[in-house]
């Protein structure tokens, strides 16, 4: 079977339907499965007694119990699958939970329209739902430049990164990604309760972001009316994110919008003093939020347009 084929499938099912509220009631999503794991070896594995060696060793452990329970499911189930046409089809709609496009799009979408209308309440409610900072304090261009940001580097974590690993290893590879990024997520932090226990998560979390960061920058800046600018800014100011990977799309999005982001921010009252990407340009607004995703839109359908390639490639 042609990964790449049944991970196009996947993003075509993704933008084609989502994951229905109605279904998220009834069953969750697998994220949330995977959630649920996650938090139960936290409360059983992260104890302050074991000191930072074992609390190191123990979130290790951790991160390999909910690997395991993520792939080898999707090992067997991408073994059962028939050959053909029918089993890309099959792995795709296996798969296309895993994969974010459609809901990144809304939710940034949901911030747009109010900003947009002038609404600015409502517009921090909405981006409260995607930023972990704290929203109350955000003006019209705070509230859209945190939405650009977490367009562009969720473009990478819950777009780019799962069609990669889904094109590279199939179901378990995606699978795999979706645990890694979902356990970063919820101990990679570092805070006293996980910093040591987390570690592992945030490494492994990186190193599996590290080439879909830079791909998924590639893309912005190839779907930009402005390649040059948002190649020069990447390759300029990525580096300077706190992120080693982040960075790379958010750079990307500043360059090709010709606006700047990043930049102080504030978290549970703590301001966190971050550096500029493209310092010196003028801040967006929500008409550059919109042109962001429209922008997200060019380079979601040049993702697929690689993975078509990809797939007729193995077809000859």
């Amino acid at each position: 079977m042609s990964f790449a084929a049944m991970t196009l499938a996947a993003l075509c099912l993704d933008v084609l339907l989502g994951w229905p509220a109605r279904v998220y009631a009834a069953v969750g999503h697998p994220v949330s499965w995977l959630g649920r794991l996650v938090a139960a070896l936290d409360r059983r594995l992260n104890r302050a007694s074991d000191g930072a060696l074992g609390r190191r060793a123990l979130g290790a452990l951790a991160v390999a119990l909910t690997l395991a329970a993520a792939a080898l499911p999707a090992l067997a189930l991408q073994a059962a699958l028939p050959g053909g046409l029918a089993g890309v089809l099959l792995g795709g709609a296996l798969a296309f939970p895993l994969i974010a496009a459609r809901s990144l799009h809304a939710h940034v979408a949901a911030v747009a329209r109010p900003l947009g209308a002038g609404d600015l309440a409502a517009a921090r409610a909405a981006v409260a739902m995607i930023v972990g900072r704290d929203p109350e304090g955000l003006d019209a261009a705070g509230l859209a430049r945190a939405a650009l940001e977490s367009l562009a580097e969720n473009a990478s974590d819950g777009v780019v990164a799962p069609l990669f690993w889904g094109a590279l290893a199939g179901l378990p590879g995606i699978a795999a990604y979706k645990a890694v990024n979902t356990l970063d997520s919820m101990i990679g932090h570092r805070t006293p309760r996980h910093e040591e226990f987390g570690k592992a998560a945030a490494r492994l979390d990186d190193l599996a972001n590290l080439l879909p960061a830079r791909l998924t920058a590639l893309l912005i800046a190839a779907a930009s009316p402005a390649p040059k600018a948002s190649l020069g800014v990447t390759l300029r100011d990525a580096r300077r994110h706190r992120s080693p990977n982040a960075g790379w799309p958010e750079a990307a999005m500043a360059g090709a919008l010709g606006v700047r982001l990043s930049g102080p921010r504030a978290y549970a009252g703590r301001v966190a003093p971050e550096p500029w990407l493209n310092a010196g340009a003028p801040d967006p607004d929500a008409r550059t939020l919109a042109r962001g995703l429209a922008l997200y839109v060019r380079a979601t359908a040049l993702a697929g347009g690689a993975l078509a390639l990809l797939a007729l490639l193995a077809l000859a």
